[in-house]
């Protein structure tokens, strides 16, 4: 096959990736949260169990007026969105669906490129937030990035103790180097990491920049149509891209219960959807934490646990 039509498919393979998983996880969030609370509303559009509903969703915000504020900072406010969403289409990237060649682009430092590109996550909170020319989504931007910075700590302490652990920084690697026993060694990293990413992608109970019972909708308050829509597509990409980290690192990725290469990338989507479950359900269950809160289980709680996780980490290495 000529390199030209390999980049291609690969490229074509992450971005069906990226455009329908998202919307599988949305679909799914609307039924998980109709049962769990008791709602009727989401299980009527379209007839067969509310089949419909994300449709309906996806034509209200294109029928939506695109407004932008007069004292809003056009290009800014208007780049936002996109600055949202790229960072999680290039860690698609590379992270892997099954063994062999069922990678967009496997890369020895993938782990490094991934945490480094989610990172970038931050400034799209703070475009928003700054270009708006509101004092609302000011707070919610500045809220944003305070949680941004602080809970990236806890997950690159906790994805480096399994690359330790595995002794390298390629994603099929340390797929490769995973072992059952693991699940133990290395639960407190992956609760640390999970809980991490939640704070990444602003998802509750972590979703202090988004308040919207004090800051309306915080760094998103000015936002209408199909920018905010982008928003939240970027919301649902990083469930997406959480939960593949959280499966790849920690729950083995393709491996499954039999010696079967050919449906690795089967316990892959099922390992990442179970993850994006217990994300949906953690959205019903708990209440919003306040700033305080938030800030203080970062850096008194997760960040001594995942620096103990590591030395425990290099200690084992060291003895075997």
């Amino acid at each position: 096959m000529p390199v030209w039509l390999e980049l291609v498919l690969r490229v074509a393979g992450v971005l069906v990736a990226f455009l329908v998983l998202p919307l599988i996880v949305g679909q799914t969030e609307h039924k998980v949260m109709a049962h769990m609370q008791g709602r009727l509303g989401p299980m009527y559009a379209g007839g067969f169990h509310g089949w419909a509903q994300l449709v309906a969703d996806g034509l209200k915000f294109v029928q939506k007026e695109d407004v932008t504020p007069r004292d809003a900072d056009r290009p800014v406010f208007r780049l936002a969105p996109a600055v949202a969403l790229v960072p999680y289409l290039l860690a698609l990237l590379v992270i892997p669906l099954g063994p062999g060649d069922l990678v967009g682009q496997p890369l020895d430092i993938g782990l490094f490129f991934v945490l480094a590109v989610v990172g970038i996550g931050v400034l799209a909170v703070l475009m928003s937030a700054w270009a708006s020319a509101n004092k609302y989504s000011l707070l919610g931007g500045l809220r944003g990035a305070a949680q941004l910075l602080g809970y990236e700590l806890p997950l690159v302490l906790a994805a480096a103790s399994v690359a330790m652990a595995a002794g390298t920084l390629s994603l099929p690697g340390i797929v490769e180097a995973w072992r059952p026993w693991w699940l133990l060694w290395q639960a407190p990293a992956m609760v640390i990491f999970f809980v991490a990413g939640l704070a990444e992608i602003r998802r509750p109970p972590f979703d202090m920049p988004v308040a919207d019972s004090e800051l309306v909708f915080g760094y998103m308050t000015e936002y209408t149509g199909l920018r905010f829509a982008f928003f939240l597509l970027a919301e649902y990409v990083g469930i997406v891209v959480i939960a593949a980290l959280t499966t790849v690192l920690f729950l083995g990725g393709w491996q499954g219960p039999f010696a079967d290469a050919q449906l690795g990338w089967l316990w892959t989507l099922l390992k990442v959807f179970a993850v994006a479950f217990v994300i949906i359900w953690l959205r019903v269950s708990y209440p919003r934490l306040r700033e305080d809160q938030l800030q203080r289980l970062c850096w008194l709680v997760l960040v001594p646990l995942a620096l103990a996780q590591l030395v425990l980490t290099a200690a084992v290495r060291l003895a075997l």
